[in-house]
């Protein structure tokens, strides 16, 4: 399989691809009467006037694709948070970054004072909580299974110091071959 090379790519797909689970659990949810709210409707009660219309198709659209750019937007910091530190423990680590963002999204989107549809009931947090920690997993996987391994190769965090031993040529000749580092670090 292609792995793709681009960051943003990336993070594009994969986001979109953790979105998927998370709509899917908000929905069972919101039908098994465990949320009051759902994600999208709290998400559109940001930009329309009345909870009726966050409510309505138009609106319920409106809160996906607001929804699914904020994925997108997490995705692509999980993809600089990988690639600075490995991808190890992915599981744990989707969990904890899509929990933590997930809560982040949900009380900016909630503490607006002109949001028409808030949540205030623990069965609707704690499915929002349970959701973005899929979303979190699924798009920290994504990433893992569909970035190539270049995009993961962080830089050593110590290419800024000189060599402490000399190279054959330098050993042989006494004098450092194309260096700044002076004649006397290379002779111990």
């Amino acid at each position: 399989m292609r792995k793709i090379k681009d960051r943003h790519t990336l993070g594009v797909v994969a986001g979109i691809i953790g979105t998927i689970p998370k709509i899917l659990i908000d929905e069972i949810s919101l039908r098994k009467n465990i949320s009051k709210r759902s994600y999208r409707h709290t998400a559109a009660g940001v930009w329309v006037n009345s909870q009726k219309e966050a409510m309505s198709w138009k609106g319920s659209f409106l809160g996906t694709i607001m929804d699914t750019g904020l994925s997108v937007m997490g995705a692509i910091v999980k993809l600089n948070y990988l690639s600075k530190y490995g991808r190890d423990n992915i599981i744990l680590k989707g969990a904890l970054f899509g929990t933590s963002f997930g809560a982040i999204i949900t009380a900016i989107l909630s503490g607006l004072s002109y949001n028409k549809v808030k949540p205030k009931d623990a069965a609707s947090n704690l499915s929002y909580v349970f959701a973005n920690c899929i979303y979190g997993i699924t798009t920290a996987l994504a990433l893992a299974k569909l970035g190539d391994d270049s995009l993961f190769d962080s830089k050593p965090l110590n290419d800024y110091l000189k060599p402490t031993k000399s190279t054959t040529d330098e050993a042989l000749t006494g004098k450092p071959q194309n260096s700044p580092v002076p004649k006397e670090v290379y002779l111990h």
